[in-house]
Parts: structure tokens; sequence; C-alpha cells
């Protein structure tokens, strides 16, 4: 099920705001090639997408929507990225599909300045830039497809932590790499509402497992063993959560740190049914691939050009319009918990 329309109660009045790892692509698409067009012509369906890196569940799951979304209106879908989310490793792919003709590009991005030159150069060549869930510079991109307000992931994932640890105590944050574009902002955020609304909450460290599972797991054991009093941890990412998760979960903290953030419901499974985590929250990944597609179809075929108040068709999901900045926004985040979370499958 899709539910980029559902509101969650504590966030109702908040705006709204990891694919097989393979060598080089995966060409899922309804026929042709990346080179059946060249850049800049409306007919050229041909979409690449590059998430920050492969074998990512989150943007496996993105790239389903993706391809589905490309499917239904008759284009090629492709996929290509690095194994690893550095900063610059996106470069030669942009530059690799900027090379084939690709009508349009959809990134999210590992660094917001790193691609600017590549993702410019893909432009100047006719190639649309669709950025999603990681936005680079507004003025590297037509057009950003934000999963939700920076403000209400922050808000979310800060109102779950201090309901579960009681509003008071030391928590930590495990987040991606130190470059990410989103989890910088959300961070940034989290501290402001920290600061503001739970002052007896403490935040002692920031730490960065680099979207790896073993960097995750490590991190969050050093985490425990350098702060013994803390009682939370903020994880605003699928790979970072769910490492954390299997840390605790055979650990002695179990039932006594907290542990929340952005995961995915398949991978948060069994830590919510068996008590390590109680709830966590996302957007539907699925449904942001999904739209994400549909936002290059309509600016390779002129429907739309990125600029404010242009509205298009996305499928199922209905109408969107184009907001400042050449942002369209997806919808609130969705807290997931015992109650419902085998409501769903990704």
């Amino acid at each position: 099920m899709t539910f980029a329309r559902k509101r969650v109660a504590a966030i109702a009045a908040v705006a709204v705001t990891a694919a097989l790892t393979l060598a080089g692509c995966a060409d899922t698409g309804s026929g042709g090639s990346p080179t059946d067009g060249a850049g800049g012509d409306s007919e050229n369906l041909s979409i690449t997408f590059l998430p920050k890196n492969l074998g990512n569940p989150y943007f496996d799951t993105s790239s389903k929507g993706g391809t589905a979304a490309v499917e239904e209106f008759g284009g090629t879908f492709n996929e290509v990225g690095p194994a690893e989310a550095t900063p610059d490793a996106q470069v030669s792919y942009i530059n690799t599909a900027t090379q084939q003709g690709v009508g349009a590009l959809v990134v999210s991005a590992n660094d917001p300045n790193a691609i600017c030159d590549a993702l410019n150069e893909a432009r100047d060549a006719g190639v649309k830039v669709v950025t999603f869930d990681s936005d680079t510079n507004p003025d590297c991109r037509d057009l950003f497809i934000n999963q939700a307000t920076a403000e209400g992931i922050a808000k979310i994932q800060v109102d779950l932590i201090a309901e579960q640890i009681g509003d008071e105590g030391e928590i930590a944050i495990l987040s991606a790499s130190a470059n990410a574009t989103n989890q910088n902002a959300w961070i940034e955020d989290m501290k402001q509402l920290l600061a503001d609304e739970h002052p007896n909450i403490t935040l002692v460290e920031v730490v960065y497992g680099d979207d790896d599972d073993q960097t995750s797991f490590d991190k969050t054991a050093a985490l425990l063993q350098s702060h013994p009093n803390l009682k939370g941890i903020i994880s605003p990412t699928t790979v970072g959560i769910a490492a954390a998760a299997r840390y605790l979960s055979t650990s002695d903290f179990k039932g006594k740190v907290a542990l929340t953030g952005l995961g995915t419901p398949n991978q948060m499974r069994e830590y919510v049914e068996d008590g390590t985590v109680t709830a966590f929250a996302l957007w539907n990944p699925e449904d942001l691939g999904y739209l994400a597609a549909w936002a290059a179809k309509a600016l390779i075929t002129g429907e739309i050009t990125g600029a404010e108040g242009d509205t298009f068709e996305a499928g199922k999901l209905g109408s969107y319009e184009v907001g400042p900045d050449a942002t369209v926004l997806l919808g609130d985040p969705y807290v997931f918990d015992a109650d419902n979370i085998g409501d769903f499958d990704f």
C-alpha cells in the first residue's frame, strides 16, 4: 500500500516535506537502452536512477517505485551507482549517463557540491536532473523531490525518543556520512528542537556509520561504551537504525536503551516484535522513487519546467505542484510500531 497521503497525529501540523549490487548497472526498463535518444529530446523517456550507493535496502525500494512509474509511462529505467556512498563517487556515473544521452538523471546526492559540475554538464547537454531524498545545491538540478520537510522529519524523531525515555537523559545520534545533505539538515533541526522543547534531554555525541552495516554496528557499540548513562539513540538512516537494533537486540542494553529513527518495516520488524525497538518512522521510499520518475518524465516532455506553481500528474499519487526552490514535497513521515508494522512489506 502507499501512504504518501497518510498523516501522523504527532506531526499533523508539520508541512509536507537503499538495488541489487551489480558491476555497472541494472537495466530493468521496458525495452531499449539509455542510448536510444539524445539528451534534450522531449520524447527521450530514458531515465537513469543514481542512488547514493547500490546494495542499500532503502534505495532498493525507491528504485522499485521508479521502475513501476517508468513502466507505466512507457520509458526505459536504468540504475547505476557506487558501492560506497562517498562524496565524489557518483561523478563518473553522471558523466557516463551524459555521454549516453539519457533523458533524465534521478539522483540522491552524497554531497551537495561535489557532483554539481558533472550535473551541470549533463544539463548543458540537455539531460534533465531530478534530485530526490538528498539534494544538491539548487543551481545544480532542475527539480528536487523532497520526502518531507527537514523540520517534520526532525520533529517526529525527537518526539519519539522523548516519549521513549521519559523526556530526560542522555541521547546520541548515529548518522550516515558526515557530508549527507539530508542527514545534516535533520540533525541541525533536532538540535534546535532539543534545545527549545526538551531541556532535560542532552545530546552527548553525533557519530557517523557511513551507511555501512558493520561500521554502524561498531559505532553503536562504541557509543554505549563511551556513554554509560546513555538512554537513547536516534539513527536517521535505514542502514544505521537496523545495525544499531541488531547490536542492542543481543546486548545487555536491550530494553534499557531506546532506539528510534528512520527505517523500513522489513528491516525493523523483528526488532519491534522482540521489544528492542518501540517505534520508528519513515516515508514510503517506493512512493518517493515513483514520484521522482514521474517528475523526470514531466520535465522531459515539457509538461513542467520546474518553475514554482507548475503542476504535473504522478500516476496513482495524483497531482503535485512545484513549490519554492523547484521543490516538490511527497508527504508526511509515518510512525511504525507493533500495532501496524505487520501491515507493510518493503
